[in-house]
């Protein structure tokens, strides 16, 4: 894959990490729990590696032979973006987060959890469908599953990373300043809604460049 692909992506994938929603709710639940987070982060992280895979064995051979397909799930994606963003960033100032302890029932219970929080996470639906494809290369060296997979476990590493320090920072900084949930909520909103304001512009570069002819 080039390199340029992989940047873009981190890029992305860690703007996406850094939006709040579900997995960051749950995150902060689980840091603020007796026990350890490392099981609901792994579910989490476990999640998006099913999406992962479902990506390289079936929306891939999409991509390759149906591009068109893409250009609407990125509008779609780019409109439920905005929407989101809207609703998030209005509500930011009766934001807040669930503080209990989400490891009742044990490890395993928690790591399930986990993993179906982030498999019906919009945000991760949003990624997997309509963003991710943008940085695949149906001729390039490596094939379309291949590059899906590459891309995919770059994804699952940056939310692992940064799941892992807003369970941390749950502990020290929400528990004696709940009060910063509300900045968090606002910043939020503000991203998803450039971001869906860019993926518009994107898709309506070349529609206006051949109006313009």
């Amino acid at each position: 894959m080039e390199p340029q692909a992989l940047i873009g992506f981190f890029a992305v994938a860690m703007t996406l990490s850094l939006t709040p929603g579900p997995d960051w709710a749950y995150s902060i639940a689980a840091g603020l729990g007796k026990r350890s987070f490392v099981p609901a982060i792994a579910g989490l992280c476990s999640g998006y590696l099913l999406h992962t895979i479902l990506l390289a064995v079936g929306i891939a051979a999409l991509v390759a032979t149906m591009p068109q397909v893409l250009v609407w799930l990125t509008v779609a994606g780019a409109l439920y973006l905005l929407w989101l963003g809207f609703t998030t960033a209005k509500s930011w100032r009766s934001a807040g987060f669930a503080t209990g302890d989400s490891q009742q029932g044990g490890r395993l219970a928690s790591y399930l959890r986990g993993v179906a929080t982030s498999s019906i996470n919009p945000k991760g639906m949003l990624l997997f469908v309509a963003l991710l494809p943008q940085f695949i290369t149906p001729a390039a060296t490596l094939s379309v599953p291949v590059q899906s997979g590459i891309l995919g476990l770059v994804f699952v590493a940056t939310a692992g990373l940064v799941y892992s320090v807003v369970a941390a920072a749950s502990r020290r900084l929400l528990r004696s300043r709940p009060g910063a949930a509300r900045g968090v909520t606002l910043a939020s909103g503000i991203i998803m809604l450039g971001l869906g304001v860019f993926l518009l512009a994107e898709q309506a570069a070349p529609v206006l460049a051949a109006v313009a002819r």
